[in-house]
């Protein structure tokens, strides 16, 4: 699971010319799941996405989480961030989850994500979807489940 995370001071999401989910000052998720990934694996990645400490405090030092802040989260699936552009010029998203499974554990993520935060706003899974943001920082962070637990060199 990938998790490519922005502080955002707002965000949007507009399937069909219409918005679907926006939010104020938090937190834009953009989700790749691959096929391996678990309910276990999702768990992970909504502690430590929602617990980072990567908002600034009266100090402007990066000491606040979601949380304290009462950030709002916008959560879009994006397979893309399993991309393999190793060979030629076309991009292979072979690693990208099976559209049910993957669905399945975007729609658990989410629901994960509520039971820390009071306002999660959503795409619509598979949807030709534009994704409007105001990078805050900019402050972008990318967390890779197959790194989590992988100790530092």
């Amino acid at each position: 699971m990938r998790c490519l995370v922005q502080r955002v001071s707002e965000a949007s999401v507009t399937v069909d010319n219409k918005v679907i989910g926006q939010i104020g000052k938090g937190l834009l998720i953009l989700l790749g799941i691959e096929d391996s990934d678990t309910e276990a694996v999702a768990d992970k990645m909504v502690q430590k996405v929602l617990s980072a400490r990567i908002f600034e405090d009266q100090n402007g030092k990066t000491n606040l989480s979601l949380a304290d802040v009462n950030g709002e989260v916008l959560v879009v699936s994006q397979f893309t961030l399993y991309a393999d552009c190793r060979k030629g010029n076309r991009p292979s998203f072979t690693r990208a989850g099976a559209p049910d499974k993957a669905n399945a554990l975007y729609e658990y993520f989410m629901a994960r994500c509520r039971e820390w935060i009071n306002v999660v706003a959503h795409g619509e899974f598979g949807a030709d979807m534009k994704v409007r943001l105001l990078n805050d920082g900019p402050f972008t962070i990318m967390y890779d489940s197959d790194e989590l637990n992988t100790p530092r060199k």
